[in-house]
C-alpha cells in the first residue's frame, strides 16, 4: 500500500469514528475499485461492512470485485438482504459465482433468491462448470450479433448492451441456432458502410475454446493469438460466453503460484494462510512432504554405510561427499525447471521432450568435463594423490551428466502419469539425486583402487 493510500486509509477510519458519513462517501468514491479494495482489506470486519454500506451498489461492487473470493463472500454475507442484493445484482456473473463457490449450498441458495432472475440464472449456469475450467472462468455478459443483421443494426445493439457486456472490443457473431460463426472488432464494425451485413466483414472460423477445457490451456490460447477475449462454446458450438484477458491474468497467476509451492514441496493452500494465524494448518501440510523426504534420504546413508570399508582404506573420499551429493542435486535442479517451464507453457510437447533432454544431457557432459577437471586437480593437489583426484573428477563428470538426464527426464514421467510435472518438486529430485551420486562416487571409487591397489 502506497502512502496516499495510506492517508486514506487513515482519513476512513477517522471519518467513521466521527460519522461523518457523507465526506467519507465522497472520499472513498473518487477511488479506483482497485485501490478502495486495498482500503476495504486493511480495516477492521465491522468498519469494512460499514463502509461497504455507505457505497452505492455498482461502486460497492466493483470494489468487491476486487477481492479474493473467500474475502467477497465473507463480506457478502455480513451484509443485510438488500444491500446484498443490489451489489450481487450489479457484479459481473463469473466474479458472483466465485463468490458463491465459496459458501455452503445453504448460504448459497439464499443469496441467489435475493437476486434478480436473469443474473441468477446466469450464476447458476456458470456454478455447473469446473472451477479450473473454460466454462467456470467465463463470463456470460457479451454482445453477440446475428449473420444477416447490417452494420447499423449491429452498432445500434451494441449501444444498447454493451454497459452491461464484460468487454465490446469484440463483436460476436452468431447465426439463427446461436452457434459461433464469426467474430469481428469494434473498429472493423465503426468503419463499415451502414447498410453491409455482418457477415460481409467478420472473420470466419474465430479462435474459441470449448467449455470443458483447462484453463492453463485457454491462457495459452489468449497468449498466442493475443486476445483481450476468448469465445467459449459447447459442443454443438453454441456461444456460452468468453474470457477475458483479466480473467486470464488471474488464471496465469493462480497456476504459477500453484507451481512453485508444489517445486518446493509446499501445499498451494499455503497462500491463503493468514500469516498471524496458527502455524499448525502449515505444519500439517509441510509435514508429509519432509517425513518422506527424511526417510528417502536414509537409502543415501545406507549406500554410504555399505561403503564404509572402502572409506576406511581412503579417508580423503569422505572429503568430497556433500560436494558429489550437492553438485549432482543443483544440476538436477537446473535440468528440472527447463523442463517443467517448458511441459506447463506448452512449448515443450511430443517429439520436443527428448531433444530437451538429449539437450540437457549433452549440457551435463560438458559441464561434468568443465567441473570434473577443475574438482580432480582441486582434489589431487590437496590430498596429494593423483587417484583420489581422477576418482573425484570422474565421479563428478558422471553424476552432473546423470543428474541433467534425470531432472529432465523425472517430470516427463510423471506428466505421463497423469499427474502435474511441478510434483517433481526441487527437494524430491535433490534427494533422488543424493542416492544415484553416492552409488556412482562409491562404484568409481571401487573400481580405481581394486584396480590400483
Amino acid at each position: 500500500m502506497n502512502q496516499e493510500l495510506i492517508g486514506t486509509l487513515d482519513q476512513t477510519i477517522v471519518l467513521l469514528q466521527q460519522h461523518r458519513f457523507d465526506e467519507l462517501r465522497e472520499l472513498l468514491s473518487e477511488l479506483h475499485p482497485a485501490d478502495l479494495a486495498e482500503v476495504l482489506q486493511e480495516l477492521e470486519e465491522e468498519d469494512r461492512t460499514a463502509v461497504v454500506q455507505l457505497l452505492a451498489g455498482p461502486t460497492a461492487a466493483e470494489a468487491i470485485s476486487e477481492l479474493e473470493p473467500e474475502e467477497q463472500a465473507e463480506l457478502v454475507t455480513a451484509l443485510p438482504p438488500a444491500q446484498a442484493k443490489a451489489i450481487l445484482d450489479e457484479m459481473s456473473a463469473d466474479d458472483a459465482a466465485d463468490l458463491f463457490a465459496e459458501l455452503d449450498p445453504e448460504k448459497a441458495g439464499a443469496l441467489l433468491d435475493l437476486m434478480a432472475q436473469e443474473e441468477a440464472t446466469d450464476v447458476r449456469e456458470l456454478l455447473g462448470f469446473r472451477e479450473d475450467s473454460a466454462g467456470g472462468i467465463m463470463t456470460t455478459e457479451f454482445v453477440a450479433v446475428q449473420a444477416h443483421r447490417t452494420a447499423a443494426e449491429a452498432i445500434e445493439q451494441l449501444r444498447r448492451e454493451a454497459p452491461s457486456a464484460e468487454t465490446a472490443y469484440y463483436v460476436y457473431v452468431i447465426d439463427a441456432q446461436e452457434r459461433l460463426v464469426g467474430v469481428l472488432s469494434l473498429r472493423e464494425l465503426i468503419v463499415a458502410p451502414p447498410e453491409t451485413e455482418v457477415r460481409a466483414i467478420m472473420r470466419t472460423n474465430p479462435v474459441s475454446v470449448h467449455v470443458n477445457e483447462d484453463q492453463e490451456e485457454v491462457a495459452r490460447v489468449v497468449q498466442k493469438y493475443n486476445l483481450l477475449a476468448v469465445p467459449v462454446v459447447d459442443d454443438q458450438g453454441i456461444l456460452r460466453g468468453i474470457v477475458t484477458v483479466d480473467d486470464v491474468i488471474d488464471v496465469l497467476e493462480e497456476e504459477a503460484t500453484e507451481d512453485i509451492y508444489r517445486a518446493g514441496g509446499v501445499s498451494e493452500a499455503e497462500s491463503e494462510t493468514d500469516l498471524e494465524g496458527a502455524i499448525w494448518p502449515s505444519v500439517r501440510a509441510r509435514l508429509p512432504w519432509l517425513l518422506g523426504l527424511l526417510f528417502l534420504s536414509l537409502v543415501t546413508g545406507k549406500v554410504i554405510e555399505h561403503y564404509t570399508p572402502l572409506l576406511n582404506q581412503l579417508v580423503a573420499l569422505a572429503t568430497f561427499i556433500t560436494t558429489m551429493a550437492g553438485g549432482a542435486g543443483n544440476a538436477a535442479t537446473q535440468a528440472l525447471t527447463v523442463m517443467v517451464r517448458g511441459l506447463a507453457t506448452g512449448e515443450v510437447e511430443g517429439r520436443q521432450v527428448w531433444l530437451v533432454v538429449w539437450r540437457e544431457t549433452r549440457i551435463g557432459l560438458v559441464v561434468g568435463l568443465v567441473c570434473g577437471a577443475a574438482l580432480g586437480v582441486t582434489a589431487a593437489v590437496w590430498h596429494g594423490s593423483p587417484w583420489v583426484g581422477l576418482i573425484v573428477g570422474l565421479a563428478l563428470t558422471i553424476n552432473l551428466m546423470l543428474a541433467k538426464a534425470a531432472g529432465s527426464l523425472v517430470p516427463v514421467i510423471i506428466q505421463r502419469l497423469g499427474l502435474d510435472p511441478a510434483v517433481a518438486s526441487g527437494p524430491f529430485i535433490a534427494t533422488i539425486t543424493d542416492t544415484f551420486s553416492m552409488l556412482v562416487y562409491f562404484t568409481i571409487a571401487s573400481l580405481v583402487l581394486h584396480a590400483v591397489f
